[in-house]
């Protein structure tokens, strides 16, 4: 298998060829141009070159085009004539039309094979920045997942998290002590935004079983890497739930991948889709979490590519990470987009033959502006390219096709049922009916106790004045034991009777009333 992906064709005439290395590939990466600049293909022919390399990828598919990696191209297509002059002036000899091994996936299963997490492994710094939650309510959140660990409570989904909450409510004044100030306002707030996100289809998300990530990073018989491909049309119309969600996807990579150094290809290539929407309004710890993955993720073996519309929409820290790019044109309509071109042309290493600023500025549909690492990991010379054509459909696939590979796929069927064992609220929801049975029990046993009290006490009015002094000696016994005994029962009801029974089905038993 070759050691690089083919770009396409450089220099004046565009003869000379132009690669990625695998080698360093995973120093991750940089896709950027305005809409309509020919962003999407590129991604396209990156993936195609890194699955015929043996590297697996994920990728997003934010508008439906990428489906058609699953479709050999056609002779018929009205692009093939150009495809053909294109190939012949880059020198592309070896092209030919085929299709990859590609596995679709939806957080909705609708177009895709379901992709679920736990709320425990999105963790409090991810769901909060999902809510957007502020610094005391993430203080709250992060009191609920400390809970549920130390009482071997699993958040699984968010009913789990939902009953949790209540349940530090409840007890608010008790942990107060132990965690600081537990404001009802604030969790009132977080139920809130938590039913917001159940709106948006974040319910989907969360849940078993869980995607295993070893799914993702599966190398065809014939040696090609497998092609992931997270259906992103409908999912973008919640921006914050798409951006974590491919976060956490990260995060978790990098949690999970053992130390492998400088690999001589990637393990697995993560292609994120309108990055822009990661870094919006991020807090800053957020954003330090993005840059110590980005930076430490590669020696897990995996690269990272960022595409969007233009480089500033990536904090300077991270984008100096990025040492492979490919930067078609930017407009510069504006003040702003002006200095965006300049930034951007200032991050090359600068090549005699053109003025990049004005390279990025004119280059046209299907061209771009690229640099990739040489040797040693040192930038190589920035250099006018023209991308070369995909080998898979360019454009969607029918509902038809796309549910024949569904069908066909080797994890068919493992996502497909949602499980909802055990957890955070059935557990909890255990414990209320058992405190309230409790009470209730103490209550009968009271009401029985009272009862005799009352019978007794009738019957000593209508004995008369036969009652021997003995006998009468024996009662008042009698009754000074069980008044005593009374007495300490009552102190019991206090707690355990009609007002405990109050409390705990306070505390808990009104969570399950309905789900």
């Amino acid at each position: 298998m070759s050691n690089e992906v083919f770009l396409g064709g450089a220099g004046a005439d565009y003869s000379e060829k132009q690669y990625l290395k695998l080698k360093y590939a995973n120093r991750h990466g940089l896709v950027a141009g305005a809409t309509g600049t020919g962003k999407t293909v590129t991604l396209q022919i990156l993936a195609e070159g890194f699955s015929k390399a043996g590297v697996p990828v994920f990728m997003a598919d934010v508008k439906g085009d990428l489906s058609g990696m699953a479709k050999a191209g056609s002779e018929s297509h009205k692009l093939h004539s150009a495809f053909q002059d294109r190939n012949a002036r880059i020198g592309f000899d070896g092209f030919v039309y085929q299709a990859f091994p590609v596995v679709f996936w939806d957080m909705f299963g609708k177009k895709g094979h379901p992709v679920r997490t736990t709320v425990a492994e999105m963790g409090p710094l991810l769901l909060s920045r999902l809510l957007e939650l502020s610094e005391p309510q993430e203080g709250i959140l992060n009191i609920a997942f400390r809970i549920a660990d130390e009482e071997g409570m699993p958040l699984l989904d968010l009913k789990d998290l939902r009953a949790m909450l209540v349940w530090v409510g409840e007890n608010r004044q008790a942990l107060t002590l132990r965690y600081g100030t537990i404001s009802s306002n604030s969790i009132g707030a977080i139920q809130r935004r938590l039913l917001v996100l159940e709106n948006q289809g974040g319910t989907n998300l969360f849940g078993e079983p869980a995607l295993d990530l070893r799914d993702l990073m599966q190398v065809e018989p014939d040696g090609r890497g497998r092609v992931n491909i997270l259906a992103a049309d409908t999912l973008m119309a919640s921006p914050r739930l798409y951006s974590t969600f491919l976060l956490w996807l990260l995060s978790e990579l990098f949690e999970t991948l053992p130390e492998v150094g400088d690999p001589e290809k990637p393990k697995l290539v993560f292609f994120f889709d309108e990055a822009h929407l990661l870094f919006d309004g991020a807090p800053k710890a957020l954003v330090d979490k993005v840059e110590q993955v980005a930076r430490l993720i590669r020696s897990k073996g995996v690269g990272v590519y960022f595409i969007t519309q233009n480089p500033d929409d990536v904090p300077e820290d991270i984008l100096g990470q990025l040492g492979n790019r490919v930067q078609h044109a930017l407009r510069a309509f504006t003040a702003r987009d002006r200095k965006a071109l300049k930034l951007a042309a200032e991050t090359y290493r600068e090549n005699p033959d053109f003025d990049i600023e004005a390279a990025i500025r004119e280059v046209g549909v299907g061209e771009a502006v690229t640099s990739t690492l040489e040797k040693k990991g040192i930038p190589g010379m920035a250099q006018r390219t023209l991308i070369r054509p995909p080998s898979s459909q360019l454009g969607p696939i029918s509902d038809a096709e796309r549910g024949g590979v569904m069908g066909g796929s080797s994890i068919a069927g493992k996502y497909d049922l949602r499980l909802d064992r055990t957890s955070a609220y059935e557990m909890l929801k255990a414990k209320a009916e058992e405190a309230a049975k409790a009470a209730e029990e103490t209550e009968r046993e009271e009401e029985e106790l009272e009862l005799r009290e009352r019978e007794f006490r009738a019957a000593r009015r209508y004995s008369g004045s036969r009652v021997s002094r003995s006998r009468s000696r024996s009662m008042r016994i009698r009754k000074d034991d069980s008044f005593g005994e009374a007495m300490g029962k009552m102190v019991m009801k206090e707690l355990t009777g009609t007002t405990g029974r109050r409390i705990v089905r306070g505390i808990l038993g009104g969570l399950f009333k309905a789900r």
